[in-house]
């Protein structure tokens, strides 16, 4: 297999992207759509921020993972920044290959470089693959995350 390359998305790995969303069980529950305006506003969005990146995982000229990460200041830490990693995707036919543990690994030496003091993330209680998966990562469950939908 040809090497992994993780780099920034760009305007054209948006359709992809959205595809790795919606690839998921979770995924099918909420509804992904085609490109769209509220698509191209959020991609606009991120892309604008310091603070955001989406990235994508590139093998062989397809995409087969993704994930967002938003650098986060705050007093908390003394000052430190953190780094928190959402929409985490690996395309169905790549999973329980070692590209997600190369995504996340990846992602965290990120974290690292730039001087954040932690790594978090929120994973779907029902996910317990996933749980696993973090948790085989270093991840400790060690916070109770609540969500207020608007």
């Amino acid at each position: 297999m040809t090497k992994v390359i993780f780099r920034e998305a760009v305007r054209a790995d948006l359709p992809a992207v959205i595809a790795l969303l919606a690839d998921d069980v979770l995924g099918k529950a909420r509804d992904f759509t085609a490109v769209d305006e509220a698509y191209e506003k959020a991609f606009a969005d991120i892309s604008a921020d310091p603070r955001n990146q989406l990235i994508v995982a590139e093998q062989g000229g397809e995409l087969v993972g993704c994930l967002q990460i938003t650098y986060i200041p705050g007093l908390g830490r003394h000052g430190a920044e953190r780094c928190l990693v959402e929409a985490v995707r690996v395309r169905s036919d790549r999973r329980a290959q070692g590209l997600g543990r190369e995504l996340m690994t990846w992602a965290v030496e990120q974290a690292r470089q730039r001087g954040c003091a932690l790594v978090q993330l929120t994973t779907d209680k029902t996910r317990l693959d996933a749980h696993r998966f973090y948790l085989g990562l270093g991840f400790v469950a060690s916070h109770e995350g609540m969500k207020l939908a608007l």
